[in-house]
C-alpha cells in the first residue's frame, strides 16, 4: 500500500532578505525541521523570487546535482569553469558539482523578479569531474501529457544526471488525466504542484504543496484546475 506525506503550501520554510524571498519544502540555511530533511535522495527543493539586479554571489559546492529550472524571468550563471550562460523560463538546467565547483546565479533582468526552483540531489558517484548542461523545453509537449527533463538516461531526453533520478514536468488542463510509471522499483516520487490543484491517487494536492509517495509504481493524477506540476523521481535509500 503507498504511503503519503503532505508538505503544504504554508508549511515550507521561509526567508525574506529583501533582495531574496525563498520559501524551502526541506531543511535549510535558517529553516530547520528534522522531519524534513529530505526525502530520500532529494535534499533541497527552493522556491527562490529574486528582484532584479540581484543574486547570489560565487559560492563553492561539490558532489551535489544542482536542477535549476526557471518559472518565469531568467538566471544569469557563471561558473569557475568559465562558463557564463543565460537560463531562460523553459530551460532546465543541470550542474553536476562533483569533485568542486564555484558559481554564481544572478537575475538576468536589472528591473523584473526571476522566479525559479533550485532542487538539489545526493549524487550517484561521488567526485566526478563537474559538468554542466541546459536545455529548453517546450510547453506544447508537456500539455496534457508528462514531459521528462532530467534523466540517467540520455534516450529520455532529458537533460542527464549523475543519479538513478528522474524530473517530468506537465500542463495538464482541468478534467484531463496523465499516469506516471516509476522507472526504477523502490523509487519515491515528489510532487510539487506550481499551480492550480490536482489529484494524486485519491490525495488533493494543491499549489506549491508537495507531496512524496513511497511503496507505489504508478501515479494516477487528475486535474482539478489548469494546472501544472512537477514529479521528482529518487531513490529512496542512499
Amino acid at each position: 500500500m503507498a504511503d503519503y506525506i503532505l508538505h503544504k503550501n504554508a508549511t515550507r520554510g521561509h526567508a525574506n532578505h529583501g533582495w531574496l524571498d525563498s520559501h524551502h519544502s526541506f531543511s535549510f540555511a535558517g529553516y530547520y525541521d528534522e522531519a524534513r530533511m529530505n526525502f530520500g535522495l532529494l535534499r533541497v527543493l527552493n522556491d527562490d523570487i529574486v528582484i532584479g539586479g540581484m543574486g547570489f554571489g560565487k559560492h563553492p559546492h561539490d558532489n551535489m546535482e544542482i536542477v535549476s529550472i526557471p518559472l518565469s524571468g531568467s538566471l544569469e550563471h557563471k561558473d569557475s569553469t568559465g562558463r557564463h550562460e543565460i537560463i531562460k523560463t523553459g530551460d532546465v538546467q543541470i550542474m553536476s558539482a562533483g569533485s568542486g565547483i564555484a558559481h554564481s546565479e544572478f537575475n538576468a533582468s536589472k528591473s523584473e523578479a526571476v522566479n525559479f526552483l533550485q532542487i538539489w540531489v545526493f549524487p550517484k558517484e561521488r567526485n566526478i569531474e563537474p559538468r554542466y548542461e541546459q536545455k529548453n523545453f517546450s510547453k506544447e509537449d508537456r500539455l496534457n501529457k508528462i514531459q521528462t527533463v532530467v534523466s540517467p538516461k540520455k534516450e529520455d531526453g532529458g537533460v542527464w544526471i549523475n543519479q538513478d533520478a528522474w524530473f517530468s514536468l506537465s500542463n495538464l488542463q482541468k478534467g484531463n488525466e496523465v499516469q506516471y510509471t516509476n522507472n526504477l522499483n523502490g523509487n519515491g516520487v515528489y510532487v510539487f504542484v506550481i499551480s492550480g490543484e490536482i489529484n494524486v491517487n485519491g490525495q488533493t494536492v494543491q499549489s506549491r504543496d508537495g507531496l512524496g509517495i513511497t511503496n507505489s509504481d504508478k501515479l494516477n493524477i487528475t486535474a482539478n484546475s489548469d494546472s501544472e506540476f512537477l514529479l521528482i523521481e529518487v531513490p529512496m535509500k542512499f
